[in-house]
């Protein structure tokens, strides 16, 4: 059951990103363009999916568990560290210089788009050479301590 509603999610996000055009690198890029070509389309989807996700939490929270799940999954840290800043920074340039982000990549990967060919790939060795230093970052640290 719960793959089948993942599915179905993941399906619904996949056709808002193609709808909204968050596949299209250019309307990403036109976007982050204020003083050329700005498109300010992209603005009114954030909003929408910001009101989407603030219903969404507000309709969840009211339940003492998820409906599929037998606890909720929340970040353990609330720091705003080096760790997170340089995280920001590296997938804003990311996502400014290719004009994809993650879920948009994958769903134009499935589209066939040429740029996900080099991006996608590109993407998932960040994040695991990001997994990676994390690891071994944390493994050092334990090691250090006296």
């Amino acid at each position: 059951m719960r793959i089948a509603v993942h599915a179905i999610i993941g399906l619904i996000f996949g056709l808002g990103l193609v709808v909204s055009g968050m596949v299209d690198p250019a309307k990403v890029q036109n976007f982050l363009d204020i003083f050329g070509i700005w498109d300010p389309s992209l603005a009114f989807v954030m909003a929408g999916a910001v009101l989407v996700a603030f219903a969404g939490y507000r309709l969840a929270w009211r339940n003492a568990t998820p409906m599929l799940d037998d606890q909720f999954h929340l970040p353990k840290s609330t720091a705003i560290d080096r760790r997170l800043i340089l995280g920001a920074a590296v997938f804003g340039t990311g996502w400014g210089l290719g004009g994809y982000c993650p879920g948009p990549a994958l769903t134009a990967m499935g589209l066939l788009a040429p740029g996900t060919i080099a991006f996608v790939p590109a993407m998932l060795i960040g994040m695991w050479l990001a997994r990676m230093t994390a690891n071994a970052t944390q493994s050092a640290a334990i090691g250090s301590k006296p």
